[in-house]
C-alpha cells in the first residue's frame, strides 16, 4: 500500500501560530487528512483533497513513484493495492459495493470479463507492452530466428524437439499467460479476424494447443515472480513468455551479472498486447463525483508528455496501442535483443468476452498440462476453533468444482490431488486422480471430519509429499508438481529443515518440486521461507484471508 502526503513548503498563518504556541494535534489522522512535514514542525496536519484508492496489477508497481508524486503535487492521499488479474475480475463481478475508486489491470480483457455491474467509466490505456518469448540469444541464433519472422508453430516445434526449456505464467491466473495463450489459439486457428467459439472446438486447434502447453516446463501465477525465478534458475531454463517490459528488465539484470541476455521473439501470427487501462469505478458512494475527478486528473497526469517519456524510459511503450514509437532509448529498447523499435506491431484482435471466458475454462479443464498438487494441512491443537473452520472454507473453494470454476481453478481429467493432514505426525493420506466432483467431495468430507490435536512437524509431511512427487515421475515433465504447505505454528518436533535440505539436495526430487508455504496464525515465517527458498517455491500470507492465499498458491501450478 502506498500512502502519499503533500509536504508543506511554507507554513501558512494558521500553521505558524500553531508552531509558535507549541500546539500539537495528537489525534489519529483521518481519511481527509495526511501528515505533512517541515524542518520546523514534522507533525503539521494538512487537509487533503481526499483519498484515492486504486486496485492494480503488479505490473504497475514500477510506476508507483510517479503516482506518489502526483499525489504529493495534488495533495491527494493515494492508496494502491496490488492483486492478480483474476482477483480484479472477481472483485468487479461482486455485486457488493466496490472498495476502490479505480482499477488498473494489465489488460482491458479483465475489465470486460468482470464488469457485469457496469461500474467502469473513463477507461484509458496508459501504456502498453507486447507479450513476447525471450530466449537465450545463442539458442535463437542456432534456430535461425535472429532477424527473421517466427510463427507460433515454429516455437511449438522447437519446444517439442528439446531446443529449449521455457516458462510461462498460468493463462487463468496471470495476464501475460492469458495473452500468450490467446495468441497461440489465434495462430492455430489460422489467424481469423477474431477468434470465435467455433475455432476453440476445431480438432487441430485442440491438438496443437495441448502440445504447446504440454511443452511448458514451469508455470507461475505472477509475471514478476516468474522473472525472478528465471534469473535464479538461469542454468536450467532457456526462455520464457513475458511482457516485453519484464524481458527488458530481465536482460538488464542478466547483463549486470555477466550473463547472456535474452533475444525477444514476437510471434508473427499470434502476438498479443497488454494495454494497461486505468479506469474510474462508480461504486455508488456519495463522493463518486469527486473521486471521478481525481481519477481523471491522474489519467491526465500519466498521459502528459513529460510523464509518458518517463514511462517510455522504463521500457513501457506509449501512444496508440501497436503504433510505431519515436524517441526510444536504444539502450532500453535494445535492437541487439531483438526488440522491434521501428515498426508497427501486428497484434491479434481480442475476441468477445464470452469467447475469452470459454477459452480460459478450456485451458483450465482440458488444454493445460495437468497438475499434481499435494496439500499438507496442519491439524495441530492450535488449529481448533475458528482456524480449522477457515481451513475447511478455503479447501471447499478449491475442491468444490462449482466454486473452483469461479476462479478458473477447476481440476482437469488428468490432474492428481493429494491431501496429507498432519500434526506432530502424518495423520493420513488421501488421493483423487482426475476431476470427478464426487471423489473430490469425499476428500473434502474427510478434511471436514478430522479434528485438530497434537504438536507440529511441518517437515515430515513435506518430505513425504516430495517422495510422492518422485514416485509419480514428476521429474519427467508429465505434471506441473507442487506442494502447498499450510501451518499456523512453529515446527517443534520430529524432522528438521536439515533433513529436508539433505533429501532435496540429493537430487532425488529434481529441479521442479516447489513447496508453496501458507503462513497462518503464529506460523514461523522464517521456517516457511526456508522451505520455499530451498525448493524454488514461494510463501503466501494467509493470516488475513486464507481462502485467497490458497487460491493464489494453487494458481502457481
Amino acid at each position: 500500500m502506498l500512502r502519499n502526503s503533500k509536504t508543506a513548503g511554507i507554513l501558512g498563518i494558521f500553521g505558524l501560530l500553531i508552531f509558535l504556541t507549541g500546539c500539537r494535534d495528537s489525534s489519529p489522522v483521518a481519511d481527509s487528512e495526511i501528515t505533512g512535514a517541515t524542518p520546523a514542525n514534522p507533525t503539521v496536519q494538512i487537509a487533503t483533497k481526499g483519498t484515492l484508492r486504486i486496485v492494480s496489477g503488479s505490473e504497475s508497481k514500477t510506476l508507483a513513484p510517479i503516482v506518489e508524486r502526483w499525489g504529493r503535487e495534488n495533495n491527494v492521499a493515494v492508496e494502491m493495492e496490488y492483486k492478480g488479474s483474476v482477483d480484479i475480475m472477481l472483485a468487479l463481478q461482486n455485486p457488493e459495493p466496490f472498495p476502490y475508486d479505480a482499477v488498473w489491470p494489465a489488460n482491458s480483457l479483465w475489465i470486460a470479463l468482470g464488469d457485469n455491474q457496469k461500474r467502469i467509466k473513463d477507461e484509458q490505456s496508459i501504456l502498453w507492452s507486447p507479450v513476447a518469448l525471450g530466449v537465450k540469444k545463442s539458442i535463437a541464433q542456432k534456430l535461425g530466428w535472429v532477424g527473421k519472422p517466427v510463427k507460433v508453430e515454429d516455437i511449438l516445434k522447437a519446444a517439442e524437439n528439446g531446443s529449449f526449456k521455457f516458462m510461462m505464467t498460468s493463462a487463468t491466473q496471470s495476464n501475460s499467460g492469458a495473452s500468450a495463450y490467446l495468441g497461440f489459439l489465434y495462430a492455430f486457428a489460422g489467424s481469423p479476424q477474431a477468434l470465435s467459439a467455433a475455432d476453440l472446438q476445431k480438432p487441430e486447434v485442440e491438438s496443437k494447443i495441448k502440445r504447446i502447453l504440454g511443452s511448458v516446463d514451469r508455470s507461475a501465477g505472477s509475471s514478476g515472480w516468474l522473472k525472478d525465478l528465471f534469473i535464479q534458475k538461469y542454468a536450467i531454463y532457456d526462455a520464457m513468455f513475458n511482457y516485453e517490459a519484464v524481458l527488458i528488465e530481465t536482460n538488464q539484470e542478466l547483463l549486470k551479472e555477466g550473463r547472456e541476455p535474452l533475444y525477444l521473439i514476437y510471434p508473427s501470427d499470434g502476438l498479443a498486447l497488454a494495454d494497461s487501462p486505468l479506469a474510474f469505478v462508480d461504486n455508488g458512494s456519495s463522493e463518486r463525483a469527486t473521486k471521478r475527478e481525481l481519477v481523471q486528473s491522474l489519467q491526465k497526469y500519466l498521459l502528459s508528455d513529460a510523464v509518458q517519456k518517463e514511462i517510455l524510459a522504463q521500457g513501457r511503450r506509449i501512444g496508440p496501442v501497436g503504433d510505431k514509437i519515436t524517441g526510444m532509448d536504444m539502450t532500453v529498447f535494445n535492437p541487439d535483443w531483438g526488440i522491434k523499435n521501428d515498426a508497427f506491431l501486428n497484434q491479434i484482435r481480442y475476441p468477445k468476452a464470452d469467447v475469452i471466458r470459454q477459452a480460459l475454462n478450456l485451458y483450465q479443464s482440458a488444454f493445460r498440462k495437468p497438475s499434481l498438487t499435494i496439500y499438507c494441512l496442519d491439524y495441530s491443537g492450535s488449529m481448533k476453533g475458528e482456524r480449522i473452520e477457515s481451513l475447511k472454507a478455503a479447501m471447499k473453494r478449491i475442491l468444490d468444482q462449482t466454486e473452483a470454476k469461479k476462479s478458473f481453478l477447476q481440476a482437469s481429467a488428468r490432474d492428481v490431488t493429494i491431501v496429507i493432514p498432519f500434526s506432530n505426525r502424518i495423520l493420513d493420506e488421501w488421493t483423487v486422480e482426475g476431476n470427478d466432483p464426487t471423489a473430490l467431495e469425499e476428500i473434502y468430507q474427510k478434511i471436514d471430519n478430522l479434528q485438530p490435536d497434537g504438536g507440529t512437524d511441518i517437515y515430515s509431511p513435506t518430505l513425504r509429499a516430495l517422495e510422492i512427487l518422485n514416485q509419480k515421475s514428476a521429474k519427467s515433465g508429465e505434471f506441473f508438481p507442487a506442494v502447498i504447505l499450510l501451518t499456523d505454528g512453529e515446527s517443534n518436533t520430529g524432522r528438521t529443515i536439515d533433513d529436508l535440505r539433505s533429501a532435496y539436495q540429493s537430487g532425488d526430487f529434481g529441479e521442479n518440486a516447489p513447496v508453496f508455504g501458507i503462513q497462518f496464525g503464529e506460523a514461523s515465517q522464517s521456517q516457511l521461507k526456508a522451505v520455499s527458498e530451498l525448493t524454488s517455491g514461494r510463501t503466501f500470507d494467509g493470516r488475513k484471508d486464507l481462502t485467497t492465499a490458497f487460491r493464489d498458491a494453487k494458481g502457481y501450478n
